[in-house]
């Protein structure tokens, strides 16, 4: 019967023993990934963006050669750097993770697998924004005049009942009585 309990306790052993090693390495991932900094320039060198793990800004250098470019045209850079930034996110995920826990671990991937969604490749420049325009960040709207507001009727509408409200009551008032009575 003892050989039975040793088996068991072993088995039990074993199976502390990789829980503990696999919490480890998750340890040693979350480190790592807190540790993950991207640094991207632009093409001219005029911007340099710092990103974290996250895809935060945690940076931003403008150099003075950029004074001489429209702010529409310097924000648009801004923009592209980060997002360049951004998409290096989830390579240097993957290094990570292969490093601590594994590349089978589905957790790991997973996790790996929100990354790419959430930091994809940037779009490429091809349609630099023109000039007479300023640079829109958010939903694309359409280049139409906003339309005026319908007009208002020549007549006021009629006017609101107004309700008379009562007093509030008194507890002192009797009255006219005697407290007495």
């Amino acid at each position: 019967m003892t050989d039975g309990v040793d088996a068991s306790d072993r088995m039990i052993d074993n199976w502390t023993r990789r829980v503990q090693e696999q919490a480890q390495r998750y340890q040693a991932m979350a480190a790592r990934v807190q540790e993950i900094s991207v640094t991207e320039r632009s093409p001219d060198n005029t911007v340099e963006v710092t990103v974290d793990s996250k895809g935060l800004l945690t940076g931003l250098t403008i150099a003075d050669s950029a004074q001489s470019k429209r702010m529409a045209e310097l924000s648009a850079q801004i923009m592209r750097t980060v997002q360049a930034a951004q998409a290096r996110i989830p390579e240097l995920l993957q290094q990570a993770m292969a490093e601590t826990v594994g590349t089978e671990d589905q957790t790991a991937a997973k996790v790996f697998e929100e990354a790419r969604k959430t930091f994809p490749e940037p779009p490429a420049d091809d349609h630099p924004q023109p000039d007479d325009h300023e640079l829109r960040f958010g939903p694309q709207e359409d280049d139409t005049p906003p339309q005026a507001p319908p007009a208002r009727p020549a007549t006021p509408p009629p006017p609101r009942p107004t309700t008379r409200r009562r007093p509030p009551e008194d507890d002192d008032d009797f009255g006219g009585r005697s407290i007495l009575s």
